[in-house]
């Protein structure tokens, strides 16, 4: 088997590996999320002021004509563009060999020079020329277009006014008027069956006329010089500017295609997001290495710095998307929530130095949500209420306009130079903010965690399992209520969650529910132990606890409150039936586990102070007279053999810690059971 220390060293190997492959992952993300171009991303409008730095071009690059006007001219161009159709002088001698084949003897009902004046009305038509009806009513909707019908690789325009489509050449044949005349005999022979398109579109020719055309189009309009200053901070950008820092945009982009420049780009990258990675790490390994044990609380903190770097990627690829919608002090309040304040600052400054390396106005950026950080982890020093969350998202919004109004006035000279449509976006960022008290659940879920509001809900006395005690188990619900404002007490003293334990000692004795009777808060003068053993009644006090774990798991409560369930009483003895047996078994060899709670015995600061309360309180009911040595004694001999029993040494509670509960145990226990002085009777 292996020993402790073994153990422990394979268990700290476990944890190294899963930080190293989470920090991979994280910075493997982030890296992916980055504009790969490395390029300046400059969110443009036009009518509206400049606000970065003046911009001077760092290079030669051409000044690239707008979508919109090559569109134009690409329009333009195909107005006067002839598309190439091919004419197949094979089809009206077939056509008309096959007409005159079928009334070799005439047309019944006509004379036999029918036959020759239509086999000369077809002849014309062919001559003409005949194409598709599809075709037809695409290029006959612009009654000027022309095509070039080649002939004997002899192209030659014509108008589409001059040609026919299956159906016209039909109605076309008509107009000769013998043939209108005999137009009702003339409709049974199907004539339509010998006319059919011969000129046939020719797409290798058309498409090389259209390739040789948009090729002639310019695509610049001129050259912007090295050097050559293109706009000045707060200048009005015209379209002139706009479509400048556009050509800038794009040559930029197409001179960064080259492999090399790429692969120095890339390093840098994953250099800058390592070292700040690695420095948020060793934050925590130097200040707070109690979350490098909980792999939850730091999977949390660097899951969040990435989805919101990989937001910022997103934001910057779609210049009609602003970053500063984006709700990044969302971070800082789920870290303060789940861990504490200055690991929720922390994990900001990380996050926003991150993603401040992707955006050109960046040291604006820093500011704004530094300060929209700052706010929110004040805000929520202790988040008891859900009005502090919407509270919170109105201080951020309008600490971020003030201090991005601060930089608009030190950097223009007008007001009308502000560009305002900033300030909409940091409403809507306050607004987005609101959507954290849902997200507060879904992090809770997803990472199994319990936040103080949760903790809060669950200690509403109206909450259905708090009720149904006090119906059934009035004596407990008392006893809990009462345990709960003393381990409170202490937890506010040496600094441990209040509302963690407060909590924790409503739900510790939920498993008396199963039998209430069988506990001694709950019985008026019936006694039902008086009829089971001594082991029969000391696994029937046991099994509270057990039942307690199932009714946890039946009612969904939180992981931490189970565990109060749990250690409440550690691995203690129910040591009045214990006692009582060996009294009566004096040579008989017990066996101590019949009468031991499973446990195991308190884990953390908060468990203790439960397992400290919970006794006194109960063992304070016991007691003959509430004086203050009295209570005093009761207090020290019973915390004293907790400690003396080894219950708290698995838990990070300090002699001074002990000693701040006992006083304020022995202080509320006075204020309690304190002495009423007694009224003279009237005679």
């Amino acid at each position: 088997m292996k020993n402790y220390f073994d153990f422990k060293e394979e268990q700290t190997w476990r944890n190294f590996v899963t930080r190293l492959v989470l920090i991979i992952i994280s910075i493997a993300l982030i890296v992916w999320a980055m504009p790969h171009d490395n390029l300046s991303h400059f969110h443009i409008e036009k009518g509206k002021p400049w606000k970065y730095a003046d911009f001077t071009a760092p290079f030669d690059f051409p000044v690239y004509k707008s979508d919109d006007a090559i569109r134009a001219e690409k329009d333009s161009l195909m107005k006067a563009y002839e598309p190439y159709y091919q004419y197949n002088q094979e089809k009206e001698a077939q056509m008309v060999k096959k007409f005159q084949q079928d009334y070799v003897d005439g047309i019944p009902e006509l004379g036999p020079e029918y036959v020759k004046i239509i086999s000369n009305r077809l002849h014309s038509l062919y001559q003409q020329g005949i194409m598709s009806p599809t075709e037809y009513s695409e290029l006959r909707s612009d009654t000027a277009r022309m095509i070039r019908i080649v002939v004997n690789k002899q192209a030659n325009s014509v108008s589409i006014m001059e040609v026919y489509s299956t159906k016209t050449a039909y109605e076309q044949l008509f107009q000769d008027e013998m043939l209108a005349l005999q137009r009702p005999i003339l409709q049974k022979c199907n004539l339509n069956d010998y006319i059919t398109p011969n000129l046939v579109y020719d797409r290798e020719r058309s498409e090389t006329s259209i390739n040789d055309m948009m090729s002639s189009i310019a695509l610049a309009t001129g050259v912007v010089q090295k050097g050559q200053k293109i706009v000045e901070r707060g200048e009005i950008v015209t379209d002139k500017t706009y479509r400048a820092i556009e050509s800038f945009m794009k040559e930029n982009e197409r001179l960064h295609e080259d492999n090399t420049q790429n692969q120095f780009s890339l390093l840098g990258r994953i250099l800058y997001v390592t070292l700040i990675i690695l420095g948020f790490t060793l934050y925590l390994s130097l200040y707070r290495r109690d979350y490098l044990v909980k792999s939850r609380k730091i999977m949390m903190a660097y899951a969040l710095i990435t989805i919101f770097a990989i937001l910022t990627g997103i934001f910057m690829r779609n210049t009609f998307l602003h970053v500063y919608i984006l709700p990044y002090a969302m971070v800082p309040i789920f870290v303060r929530v789940f861990m504490d304040s200055r690991t929720a600052f922390m994990a900001h400054i990380t996050m926003i130095l991150i993603c401040a390396v992707m955006l050109t106005h960046s040291f604006e950026f820093v500011v704004v949500e530094t300060v929209a950080g700052l706010v929110a982890i004040s805000s929520l020093r202790e988040l008891s209420q859900r009005s502090q969350l919407f509270k919170s998202a109105v201080l951020i919004a309008i600490a971020t306009m003030a201090i991005n109004l601060s930089f608009d006035w030190m950097q223009t000279d007008s007001l009308s130079k502000i560009d305002y449509s900033t300030y909409n976006y940091l409403i809507v960022n306050g607004i987005t903010l609101l959507f954290a008290y849902p997200l507060l659940y879904l992090i809770e879920k997803a990472f199994g965690f319990t936040s103080d509001i949760t903790l809060i809900e669950l200690s509403n006395t109206n909450n259905q399992l708090l009720r149904q005690m006090s119906e059934i188990a009035p004596g407990t619900f008392n006893h809990s209520i009462q345990v709960a404002n003393l381990a409170g007490e202490i937890a506010n003293k040496i600094g441990a969650e209040a509302q963690l334990v407060r909590t924790g000692a409503l739900y510790h004795d939920i498993g008396k529910l199963t039998n209430p009777i069988y506990f001694t808060e709950n019985q008026s003068g019936v006694n039902p132990h008086e009829m089971l053993t001594e082991i029969e009644s000391a696994q029937m006090i046991i099994s509270h606890v057990t039942e307690g774990q199932k009714m946890a798991d039946k009612y969904d409560l939180p992981k931490e409150i189970r565990d109060f369930i749990s250690t409440h009483h550690g691995q203690g003895k129910a040591k009045y039936f214990y006692i009582k047996y060996h009294k009566e078994h004096p040579d008989e060899v017990v066996d101590d586990l019949l009468f031991t709670y499973p446990g195991p015995n308190p884990f953390t600061r908060e468990q203790a102070i439960l397992m400290m309360a919970d006794t006194v309180e109960a063992a304070s009911r016991s007691m003959s007279e509430y004086t203050e040595e009295a209570i005093r004694d009761l207090v020290d001999k019973m915390i004293d053999t907790q400690v003396n029993d080894g219950f708290f040494r698995e838990c990070p509670i300090t002699f001074r810690d002990i000693q701040y509960a006992k006083t304020v145990l022995i202080d509320k226990l006075k204020t309690i059971y304190h002495t009423r002085i007694s009224y003279p009777s009237e005679k």
